[in-house]
């Protein structure tokens, strides 16, 4: 069980920068493939260098998943963020 945790907890931490870096390019282009496929192999060699079997994958997948999406929400929030800060800027002038 400790082991199916952490390695749900890296294959969701292994996407955080992949994800946050597909939320800043066009999507469905060559750069967000390749932000979005990247890690798979990365995750595999882990579940399967772990003694995991087929029966881990779908819960590999969500948490890879969740991954990218907390990393673009990451990236989302943060521009946000310096938009709010600029228009505060803007507004004190």
């Amino acid at each position: 069980m400790r082991t199916i945790l952490l390695l749900c907890l890296a294959a969701a931490a292994i996407n955080l920068p992949f994800g946050y870096y597909r939320a800043g390019v066009p999507k469905l282009s060559l750069r967000w493939f390749l932000a979005v496929h990247l890690p798979v192999p990365l995750i595999i060699v882990m579940r399967i260098s772990s003694g995991q079997g087929w029966s881990l994958v779908p819960l590999m997948f969500a948490c890879d998943v969740l991954g990218q999406i907390m990393g673009g929400m990451l990236r989302t929030d943060s521009g946000k963020k310096q938009a709010e800060k600029i228009t505060v800027e803007e507004d004190e002038r």
